[in-house]
C-alpha cells in the first residue's frame, strides 16, 4: 500500500482555535462525502517498499505544505501539491498572503491534531527523499474508528492540491476527485479568486522550458 522555514509542532494550532471536535466534524463531513477518506495510493514496481507505519517526529523541520525533513532524510507526500510559497493572495479584506505559507500552516496543524502515521510508497535514494502516505484513527468521540487519509484532507480542504504529471494527468486520481469537490465548495484557498493555482504555475513553466503549449486542462 501505499519531495526554509522551521514550523515546530508546539504552536498552537487552527483546530485548538475553532475546537477540536467542530474541527473534525467539518473534516469528516467532508469526506463522507467523497468516501475518499480511506482511498489511499498504492506502491508499484520495482521501488516498491514493503509497508510499515511510522510517526512523524515532533523534531521534524516543515519546508512547505506537502514535505518536511527529518535527520537530513526529506519526506514528501505523494501525490499531493501544496501551494506555492513566494506566491500571493488577497484575502477578505484585501490582504496579500503568502499561499505556500498558508498551506504549510494547515499541514503543521492537522498533523499535530491527527498525529497520523506514515508509510513509504516510494524511495529516491540519491535525493535522500521518501514519498509517503499518511493516514490518521480517529481515537475518541462519534467518529472513533474513522481513518482519515492526509493527503486527502489537506486537498478536500482546500489547502493541497493532486499532484500532475508533465502532461497534465493526474498522479493519483482520488485525489484529483478531491480537488474537483473542493474547488466546486469553494473550500480554503479555493474561497480566493485571485489564488496562485500550484499546478497552472508549474505547468506554465515547464512550458516555457520546453517551448510547448499546455495540456488543455490547465486553459483559462
Amino acid at each position: 500500500m501505499i519531495l526554509q522555514m522551521k514550523v515546530c509542532l508546539t504552536q498552537q494550532s487552527r483546530s485548538e482555535r475553532m475546537g477540536m471536535s467542530a474541527y473534525l466534524k467539518r473534516l469528516l463531513a467532508a469526506l463522507a462525502c467523497l468516501a475518499l477518506g480511506i482511498d489511499t495510493p498504492q506502491a508499484t514496481g520495482d521501488n516498491k517498499i514493503p509497508q510499515e507505519w511510522y510517526p512523524i517526529p515532533k523534531g521534524s523541520v516543515f519546508t512547505t505544505g506537502d514535505s518536511w525533513t527529518y535527520q537530513t532524510v526529506n519526506y514528501r507526500l505523494y501525490g499531493v501539491q501544496s501551494c506555492l510559497r513566494g506566491t500571493e493572495f488577497k484575502n477578505t479584506h484585501g490582504i496579500s498572503n503568502d499561499c505556500g505559507e498558508a498551506s504549510l500552516a494547515v499541514l503543521v496543524s492537522m498533523i499535530r491534531d491527527l498525529k497520523p502515521k506514515c508509510s513509504t510508497v516510494v524511495e529516491d535514494v540519491a535525493q535522500r527523499t521518501r514519498f509517503v502516505i499518511c493516514m490518521a484513527t480517529i481515537q475518541k468521540g462519534p467518529a472513533a474508528g474513522a481513518r482519515i487519509d492526509l493527503g486527502t484532507a489537506l486537498i478536500i480542504q482546500g489547502y493541497g492540491f493532486a499532484s500532475r504529471r508533465a502532461d497534465g494527468s493526474i498522479v493519483h486520481p482520488a485525489y484529483g476527485v478531491a480537488e474537483d469537490q473542493a474547488e466546486q465548495r469553494k473550500a480554503g484557498l479555493w474561497a480566493f479568486p485571485d489564488f496562485p493555482n500550484p499546478s497552472k504555475i508549474i505547468n506554465r513553466t515547464l512550458e516555457s522550458q520546453r517551448g510547448i503549449s499546455s495540456p488543455a486542462y490547465f486553459k483559462e
